[in-house]
């Protein structure tokens, strides 16, 4: 945020909350003019830079240089955009501008510096500037013009004090606000306090988001496969979309129709649905896992990072799996929801930790399930579990160099991420599956021969699986 805050002050995040708007016909113009004000902005500093470029001057990238220009202008050049909200296009446009100078010396030479227009340009204002009053929001103006009152769809879910700016912005074909807070970190009690010696691995995944194991306590395991269900059943259900619809688009050099805007309007809703489903769901992920590492006083997480095998051709089905994986965005969110709980991060390299023994470290083909075994030790346990623990071993500063001699003997909890998804909760349904024939009945789990239990698939080398919760969620005891 661009204030000073007193460095012995305490510790604060920045958390960001995204809140709909419910406007007037000339409210949502207004808003779509500033939008549009801000995007004119834009593309008069690219219009500038492009004049210096041909005449081989320097480019002018700095914030206090465009803010210079931006006075010289004068008032009432771009509409009823004010300066506070010129000057945050501004900022983006410089910050665009240096964070692209500095990875082309590093050496990324595919990287451009910004040069496309835009139509709809986010605008920001920061505190002071505006006024929050309860549901009711102002935003600023350029002077002569009336003020403009906005209606939120909820509140805010941070306290007014807290809040430090407001930004204006249009995406998935509706207008929103999004709510920058200044929080203060959690305090617990003294025998409460997240214990920095205390260091928990964390390994990222696909059907398993988080799989997290301490280095002398019990285990977590958060299941996304109503994550994965959830983009395969969208990906279908956009397939078979476009395929009945392909027969009203309109022919090339035809203006679209009010069916045809209609057609593509449910499809951005469905877009933009699905979007939000799948949000949720990773912040229930990390919301667990944080919850997780408060109950056993972790202050330290050490998560692996992945992101390496995004570069590596893989073919289009394994690009898909990993492009709706969102890696960037899991880590991001746990990061941000441990840094509010006052919890440490490291992030490290996860290279080999599902086909390495937690015990002796051999090296093991990387098995086609869940269970790893090794040949060596005899060592057998849950695949992502495993690979949590090395990568606690990876803790840069405090954590053992060698593992103990065996995994700790605590209980493994099990999370289900994605309740609220369709098909996800008690009865199983998803309304996108295509219903059964009249008094046919679909595939049932076979019922276990007498005298034995369905248990998890793993408690064969793990222990019992008793119930000890709310529905969906298991906690594993060891023999």
């Amino acid at each position: 945020m661009p204030r000073r805050r007193d460095p012995s002050g305490p510790p604060v995040v920045h958390r960001t909350a995204r809140v709909g708007l419910r406007l007037t016909r000339a409210q949502r113009e207004r808003c779509f003019g500033l939008l549009r004000s801000g995007a004119d902005v834009w593309a008069c500093v690219l219009e500038i830079n492009a004049w210096r470029r041909r005449r081989a001057d320097t480019p002018m990238a700095g914030y206090q240089q465009l803010c210079k220009l931006l006075t010289q202008a004068g008032p009432g050049t771009f509409g009823e955009l004010d300066t506070t909200g010129a000057r945050s296009v501004l900022r983006r446009y410089s910050d665009a501008w240096f964070s692209a100078a500095a990875r082309r010396k590093a050496g990324h030479a595919e990287v451009r510096f910004p040069r496309r227009r835009r139509g709809l340009l986010p605008v920001r204002w920061y505190h002071g500037t505006f006024d929050l009053d309860g549901r009711r929001l102002r935003l600023p103006t350029a002077a002569g013009s009336p003020p403009l009152w906005l209606r939120l769809d909820r509140l805010v879910p941070y306290p007014p004090d807290t809040v430090r700016s407001v930004t204006l912005l249009f995406d998935c074909g509706r207008l929103w606000i999004d709510v920058t807070a200044e929080l203060p970190v959690t305090v617990y009690p003294a025998e409460q306090r997240p214990d920095p010696q205390r260091v928990a691995g964390v390994d990222p995944g696909v059907i398993h988001p988080y799989a997290v194991v301490g280095l002398h306590g019990p285990a977590l395991l958060v299941s996304g496969r109503a994550i994965r269900a959830e983009h395969r059943m969208h990906l279908a259900d956009t397939k078979a979309r476009r395929r009945a619809t392909a027969a009203r688009a309109p022919n090339p050099g035809q203006r679209g129709s009010r069916r045809w805007r209609k057609t593509r309007r449910r499809a951005r809703l469905v877009e933009t649905r699905h979007r939000r489903r799948i949000r949720q769901a990773q912040h229930e992920a990390a919301k667990a896992v944080i919850g997780w590492a408060v109950d056993q006083r972790v202050g330290t997480l050490t998560i692996g990072d992945p992101r390496g095998v995004l570069d590596k051709p893989a073919g289009r089905r394994h690009h898909l799996r990993l492009r709706q994986w969102q890696i960037g965005r899991t880590l991001q969110i746990l990061q941000d929801k441990a840094a509010l709980a006052g919890i440490r991060t490291h992030l490290v390299d996860e290279r080999g930790t599902s086909s390495t023994c937690p015990r002796c470290r051999t090296r093991i083909p990387k098995p086609r399930g869940r269970r790893l075994v090794c040949r060596s030790c005899r060592f057998a346990g849950h695949r992502d579990l495993a690979a949590a623990f090395t990568i606690a071993t990876r803790t840069p500063g405090g954590a053992p160099v060698t593992p103990p001699e065996h995994i700790p003997a605590g209980a493994i909890t099990h999370r289900r991420a994605g309740r609220h998804l369709p098909g996800a909760g008690r009865s199983r349904r998803d309304p996108r599956r295509p219903r059964a024939a009249p008094g046919s009945v679909g595939p049932r789990r076979p019922a276990p021969p007498p005298g034995e239990s369905l248990a998890h698939p793993d408690s064969s080398e793990r222990g019992s699986t008793t119930k000890t919760g709310p529905p969906g969620e298991r906690s594993w005891t060891p023999h």
